[in-house]
């Protein structure tokens, strides 16, 4: 179980610290030391390499890969702009190619709140839900980039579904990939954004933020699906319901990037030991366990309901920037965690504001098997992107109908 103490507050303070304050070389294994020039003397910058260490990739327990991987932990920003250090996992193919190489910023769905959830903790072992689909990518030609967001196996709570945090975070760990020598990757490299789910929501958010955060990137295209663009109508829909146990993560998360929020002063005593049992999971026994639960029943007011509460929620919320690089959005009609009607006022915003956005429906399919079905039409899309091929944006047509 995750216990939030004064202790503990103290020793993630201290880590940050020291490795914002370190030069950067002096933190990272000698045979993978890499910073910019001068890097040595000024603090660390957002998507700096703090750290790297070899690790592997298997996309199944028993399944082999003819690649190298590492564990990179990286300099990221939270939600409010204070500097936090993320962890992930660069993969590259070993397939005898020289020269500049695509760049995938990946970004997982829903794992859990635990550090034991952490992507960079299954990826080496082949428990992966989404190792298939990073296989395939690496198939193309292309490395991997994926982050462990903010708070899966660093120091802290895991700051589920804050979508600003998880944005910086997919940002970051591509630029920190771009560092790691071994790596081979150019800075000027063309680099591709894939996310689902919650890694929708993360991707979403990096698309919005790429302009102002990190204009140096070469984001030749986004692809996100299943995005949970609104917190409110999610958590709305979900309550009560099969999905119920995401409502409680959704909180949990929310409350760990700003503790002002106090989750636990609104839960009774069931809905204090499932919160708890929750922070220290993982996500299939977490949703499996969270089911059919109504907010209202676990707490003696509902804080999703409350004014500072949704605040923050709709600082979350998609829509209200404009993504710099051509956008693919797909989404299942029949999905059952994520309304279909929120994707589509996401792409109906984005689309007001000028983006270029390519939409796919995907008929027949709820969430899970969605996110499996667009998974390969999102990759062909984003290697359209990578040849060069004229985006093919639809924002012209009419908007699409469930």
């Amino acid at each position: 179980m995750r216990i939030r103490s004064t202790a503990l507050t103290a020793a993630t303070t201290m880590a940050l610290a020291l490795a914002l304050a370190l030069p950067i070389a002096a933190s990272i294994p000698a045979s993978a030391a890499h910073a910019p020039a001068g890097a040595g003397d000024r603090a660390a910058r957002p998507g700096d390499l703090l750290s790297a260490a070899p690790s592997a990739f298997r996309p199944t327990p028993t399944q082999s890969t003819n690649t190298r991987a590492w564990k990179i932990s990286y300099r990221s920003t939270t939600a409010d702009g204070a500097p936090n250090v993320v962890s992930g996992t660069v993969i590259v193919p070993q397939d005898g190619r020289s020269g500049p190489r695509p760049l995938i910023g990946y970004a997982v769905g829903t794992v859990g709140l635990d550090d034991s959830c952490a992507p960079s903790a299954h990826l080496p072992k082949g428990t992966s839900a989404e190792g298939g689909i990073i296989q395939r990518l690496l198939q193309r030609g292309w490395a991997v980039a994926v982050t462990d967001y903010e708070g899966l196996g660093t120091p802290g709570p895991h700051t589920y579904s804050v979508g600003p945090s998880a944005g910086h975070a997919v940002l970051d760990a591509a630029r920190a990939a771009q560092q790691l020598p071994e790596a081979g990757l150019s800075a000027a490299g063309p680099v591709g954004l894939l996310g689902y789910s919650q890694g929708g929501q993360a991707t979403g958010w990096a698309a919005e933020q790429q302009r102002a955060y990190a204009p140096e990137l070469q984001v030749k295209g986004v692809a996100a699906g299943g995005i949970p663009a609104d917190l409110r109508k999610v958590a709305a829909a979900n309550d009560g319901r099969a999905g119920s146990g995401v409502v409680l993560m959704l909180a949990a998360g929310q409350d760990a990037a700003f503790p002002e929020l106090k989750l636990d002063s609104y839960l009774k005593p069931a809905g204090k030991d499932l919160v708890d049992y929750v922070r220290s999971h993982c996500a299939a026994i977490d949703t499996t366990v969270g089911s059919f639960k109504r907010m209202a029943d676990l707490t003696t007011t509902d804080p999703l309901t409350l004014a500072d509460w949704q605040a923050r929620l709709n600082q979350s919320r998609l829509g209200g920037g404009t993504p710099a690089a051509p956008v693919y959005q797909y989404h299942a009609i029949s999905d059952e965690l994520i309304p279909y009607a929120v994707a589509q006022q996401l792409r109906a915003d984005w689309c007001a504001k000028g983006a270029d956005v390519r939409w796919r429906a995907i008929p027949n399919r709820g969430h899970i098997t969605g996110g499996n079905s667009g998974a390969t039409p999102a990759a062909d899309w984003l290697a359209d992107r990578f040849a060069g091929r004229p985006s093919d944006g639809d924002c012209a047509a009419p908007r699409p109908r469930t």
